[in-house]
């Protein structure tokens, strides 16, 4: 009878260990997950998306190639018919042309994805989501169901979502895909709306076939889902899809998905909230959420006619990427390469800047939590996170006297200060009224590697 029990000991114990290791890589422990919210929202978000931080987002497709106003040409054209587009396009192209027509200069002459892979390591991105398919419904993928309006058939002729996922996950980096629901003039999908969405000829012949066949082919770590706010959830089968993703799919244990899967599901059921473009919240959410801006404030796609004055200095980005960390989001920042697959230079310098900044306090931002207070404001902005109990405080503006306030952190005799990039400790003071002065080490302009937002570590403080 012992032999018996003892060799149930092992297996659970073996069970045990396998599950531990499971955690261990970011994955989950198995579960059944029916097609419901209050199951699929039960779901644990995988530990890598909360770890990684800080992503890149590739908005690149056809609208690349008229490449003016935004990735949403078609539709300002054809579908809301603003005189500028029409305009625009009476001025620039011929009589009787279509949109498919630029379908074949979307060439991705220079696409070089182990060039771009470079480049999103430089930046330190740990995740990059790359669309798969917008509104238009051209698929940068050989797709089964878009004849004749993909990458592989026409434009490139190349599977431009498999290229680069091989080439960012040669850099450890996680591959996500973009996806659009609907599309904004394919006949079926109009048909269903003109049915009172009482049909799903749209749903069970393109949108559907589509995201099985995009998991099923390039086992992507992230699904961020758009295109979902005409209809509702069981219109487009969010829920069943789901339910085969998390409970079948490869990627059933690691795979991260965001809010957007049907009208009034954004920030309430999903995975992670997106909750909307450029979403900000104020205070500390009560749910892993993430931002996502872009490098263009006035377009996501790539524009001919982009000036400097639309493009985002870098010291905001990195504002806004330590002010996301603080609140517990991570950040993701968009860059939008041209018919040609080239990232434009000002999208690679402020990505570069980004990377440089991170190669020096990148400790405090990735794997890092939101401290028990996200930010205070004295003589300068300070946002605060924590990691292995040490807390850092991220100041984004340098003190004129050179004496950083900090009134939250609760100092002890064994407290040290460091700023990162730089040896040695920081002499401070603790005051009854101001709370904590560090002195700032006089730095001649130019010696340090970053020249907004530095950050202190402070260990043993309560």
């Amino acid at each position: 009878m012992w032999e018996l029990k003892s060799e149930w000991w092992a297996v659970g114990f073996g069970l045990l260990l396998l599950l531990a290791a499971s955690a261990q890589a970011g994955g989950l422990a198995p579960h059944h997950y029916t097609p419901d919210w209050p199951s699929l929202d039960a779901r644990p978000l995988p530990r890598w998306f909360d770890e990684a931080k800080f992503g890149l987002f590739v908005h690149w497709g056809v609208y690349s190639v008229p490449a003016w106003g935004s990735e949403w040409f078609w539709w300002h054209w054809q579908g809301e018919q603003s005189a500028a587009y029409v305009r625009f396009m009476k001025e620039n192209y011929p009589p009787g042309f279509s949109y498919a027509d630029f379908a074949p200069m979307f060439t991705a002459r220079f696409f070089h994805p182990e060039e771009w892979a470079d480049l999103f390591q430089a930046a330190g991105a740990k995740y990059v989501v790359l669309t798969a398919k917008h509104h238009e419904g051209f698929t940068n993928w050989p797709s089964a169901v878009s004849w004749n309006w993909n990458s592989k058939d026409v434009g490139p002729h190349r599977d431009l979502v498999g290229e680069l996922g091989a080439a960012v996950r040669k850099r450890n980096i996680r591959y996500g895909l973009y996806h659009s629901l609907f599309e904004w003039f394919h006949p079926l999908y109009l048909l269903d709306k003109k049915n009172g969405l009482r049909t799903q000829h749209f749903v069970s012949t393109k949108t559907m076939p589509e995201l099985y066949d995009l998991v099923n082919r390039y086992k992507p770590d992230l699904i961020w889902s758009d295109g979902e706010w005409e209809c509702p959830d069981t219109y487009w089968n969010s829920t069943e899809f789901l339910a085969w993703l998390y409970n079948e799919s490869p990627v059933k244990d690691q795979v991260v998905v965001n809010d957007r899967w049907g009208q009034n599901c954004s920030c309430r059921h999903g995975g992670y909230y997106n909750c909307e473009d450029k979403y900000r919240p104020h205070s500390l959410p009560d749910h892993k959420w993430e931002m996502c801006t872009s490098v263009d404030k006035a377009s996501w796609g790539y524009r001919r006619d982009m000036s400097m004055s639309t493009i985002v200095d870098e010291n905001e980005i990195i504002e806004e990427l330590v002010q996301t960390i603080s609140l517990g989001g991570n950040y993701l920042l968009n860059i939008g390469p041209n018919k040609d697959g080239v990232i434009v230079p000002i999208f690679q310098e402020r990505l570069l800047a980004v990377g440089k900044w991170l190669q020096i306090n990148g400790e405090a931002i990735y794997a890092s939590k939101p401290w028990r207070v996200q930010s205070e404001k004295n003589k300068t902005v300070v946002w605060y996170t924590t990691k292995d109990s040490a807390v850092y405080a991220t100041f984004l503006h340098w003190p004129e006297d050179g004496v950083v306030n900090l009134q939250s952190p609760k100092m002890t005799s064994a407290t040290k200060i460091t700023m990162l990039g730089m040896e040695g400790e920081l002499h401070w003071t603790q005051d009854p009224l101001e709370g904590v002065l560090i002195t700032l080490p006089l730095l001649p302009p130019g010696t340090f590697p970053v020249e907004s937002a530095w950050t202190l570590k402070l260990t043993k403080v309560n």
